[in-house]
């Protein structure tokens, strides 16, 4: 039992932060494999949860498909939900928070509960810096697979894909990923993610990685980062 507590406590925790388009979710994934972390995606986590039909899942399919946000007490605890599950977890290694939190409440209370879960001893919270240029560039360009929902990244090799290099499927530009879409999602980051950004930089916590790299050099300086 004991043992199995230092396990719990000695735990990475890294937070991926970055604009859209900007290669954090491959990045995460890269991470997961790598050191066998968990993996917390709010999005992933709110596409489950509406799946449970009851007030709240039916609530969270409505908002998502309106895109709007959804409040951060029923995204938290959904979190915390999770965090417990990790808890319990034999041989527990860590956990890879993508893309959130958002806003400086729901950064505040990531890190009261990672000080409950006694998680916050090997922290790493990174950014991976790409202008609004380039998530213009990518956004607009990348595809996703009409077969198996694969998203098509415009980067490197991705590039000159005809077809998904998963299932063979046909690929297409998906509705948010055209202009004005893009445009409010960069809004939206700029109004939502931007302050938990500030408050991890005003903490001296922030770890900025250019993204505008190839994928394989960006994780590079995610590996030096985060040791």
């Amino acid at each position: 039992m004991k043992k199995q507590k230092a396990k719990n406590k000695s735990g990475k925790v890294i937070i991926i932060l970055g604009p859209p388009g900007s290669g954090k979710g491959t990045q995460a994934k890269f991470l997961k494999k790598r050191f066998n972390l968990e993996y917390v995606g709010s999005g992933d986590l709110l596409r489950t949860r509406k799946k449970k039909r009851d007030f709240t899942g039916i609530k969270i399919g409505k908002e998502i498909d309106q895109g709007k946000r959804v409040p951060t007490p029923v995204i938290f605890k959904i979190w915390m939900g999770e965090f417990e599950r990790f808890k319990k977890k034999p041989g527990f290694k860590g956990v890879i928070i993508d893309g959130s939190p958002r806003t400086d409440l729901e950064a505040e209370m990531v890190e009261q509960a990672l000080s409950w879960y006694e998680w916050k001893k090997n922290k790493k919270v990174l950014l991976i810096d790409v202008s609004t240029k380039e998530v213009m560039r990518r956004l607009t360009n990348r595809r996703m697979c009409r077969e198996c929902g694969r998203i098509i990244p415009f980067v490197g090799t991705f590039r000159k894909l005809k077809k998904c290099d998963k299932c063979g499927g046909d690929l297409y530009t998906r509705k948010d990923d055209r202009i004005e879409g893009v445009r409010k999602r960069l809004a939206w980051y700029k109004t939502d993610v931007m302050p938990a950004i500030r408050f991890y930089r005003k903490r001296g916590e922030l770890i900025k990685i250019n993204g505008e790299q190839s994928i394989e050099d960006v994780f590079k300086d995610v590996l030096k980062a985060i040791k």
